[in-house]
């Protein structure tokens, strides 16, 4: 029960930046961006907690950035496809598949892997008494 209670904790804060993130961004949201933002924070923090000691903090962006993009093409599928919410278009983007990803956008979620790398280590340190984080970024 415990752990299900962090990983509710995890998703929510995750789910609010990543929510916040695109309304500064973009000037708005929508709420299901609040799922797919805890989604992919969660996962982050799975990779994380995976691979600290094993890759470095480069390739975990690395590996967080593909884990986001899939997030976030398998979202705008279902959302903007199926369910016709429109919440983005990346069609006017270079290197876009179908509209729902692109190369850009990945390369943002590589950047912004960092802060969510760090953020959810410190939460589970400060909110959940875990092993204080070390990092490497060569590796």
């Amino acid at each position: 029960m415990k752990k299900i209670y962090k990983y509710i904790i995890l998703f929510i804060y995750g789910g609010v930046i990543y929510y916040y993130i695109e309304l500064i961004y973009r000037g708005y949201s929508h709420p299901a961006m609040v799922f797919v933002g805890g989604l992919c924070f969660i996962c982050i923090g799975r990779l994380n907690e995976a691979y600290t000691n094993k890759i470095s903090v480069i390739k975990q962006m690395i590996i967080s950035s593909v884990v986001v993009t899939v997030i976030e093409f398998i979202s705008g599928v279902v959302l903007n496809t199926w369910l016709k919410l429109d919440i983005w278009n990346y069609s006017n983007l270079r290197f876009n598949l179908l509209g729902q990803i692109s190369l850009q956008t990945s390369i943002v979620w590589f950047f912004l892997a960092l802060p969510a790398i760090y953020l959810d280590d410190y939460l589970r340190y400060w909110l959940f008494s875990e092993e204080r984080p070390r990092y490497k970024f060569i590796r």
